[in-house]
């Protein structure tokens, strides 16, 4: 996670330095009608741009006519001075390699004295499982969005139901992936490549096609199942007899 957001970080330092650059020169382009008004606006601005430091500043002084019109002035006519500020930014490494290190920090805090830091994030980590079984809970093939209950009982029911769905997916889920780490064996996942953790759901759908035949040979007929293919009997094994035994 931290070399991704290192990453990201790096990236927007580029940017970052681009706007800070655009917004420089709008600051050159300003006049002020004194030098402490000038050296107030360079501050500011680069109390606004923390993560930069002026390579070079000065205030420079410009006269002008006071009717705007260009031209050498003429002898004692009045002229206005005005300050501009001449500035070159570089990035405060230091501030950036601050900001770098703090990159991938969270804290996790726990009123459990007795468990260690490891023993935290990895508790931390494991909620992961916890929200994919929401989201298994929140998709549209249960058609939840269809179904309409009034009594509370009801409700309660539906809920348990989905729980118990919820349950049987995931150790069903759990028990295939480690069986197909123990046997060394894969299962082709919706880009044809071999991998050790499938989700059941692709499982199920690899699974769609099959259907039972009935084959007569004269008065006699047998039935059996159609459609399925190596990879589906190698999985049917996999999960032990309990469910092999519907097939054969």
């Amino acid at each position: 996670m931290k070399k991704r957001k290192e990453k990201t970080y790096d990236k927007n330092v580029e940017k970052d330095f681009k706007a800070a650059q655009k917004s420089l020169n709008k600051l050159k382009k300003m006049k002020y009608a004194c030098y402490e008004d000038a050296k107030r606006a360079a501050n500011a601005w680069l109390s606004k741009h923390q993560s930069y430091q002026f390579e070079e500043l000065s205030i420079e002084a410009k006269s002008r006519r006071m009717n705007g019109k260009r031209g050498r002035p003429k002898k004692g006519e009045e002229l206005v001075t005005q300050y501009l500020v001449k500035a070159e930014i570089v990035a405060d490494e230091q501030v950036i390699a601050r900001k770098r290190e703090k990159l991938g920090r969270f804290i996790l805090a726990t009123s459990d004295t007795g468990l260690t830091a490891d023993e935290i994030l990895s508790y931390y980590k494991s909620q992961s499982t916890v929200e994919r079984g929401f989201r298994f809970l929140k998709d549209k093939s249960f058609h939840v969005s269809e179904v309409y209950l009034k009594k509370e009982s009801r409700i309660e029911a539906l809920a348990m139901i989905m729980v118990l769905c919820l349950f049987i997916y995931s150790i069903t889920q759990q028990t295939l992936r480690q069986r197909l780490k123990d046997t060394g064996k894969f299962v082709r996942n919706q880009v044809n490549k071999p991998v050790q953790n499938p989700t059941m759901r692709w499982v199920f759908f690899l699974f769609r096609g099959i259907t039972e035949a009935t084959i007569r040979h004269g008065g006699a007929s047998e039935r059996g199942v159609a459609n399925m293919t190596e990879e589906l009997w190698d999985i049917l094994s996999l999960m032990g007899d309990e469910c092999e035994k519907y097939y054969v």
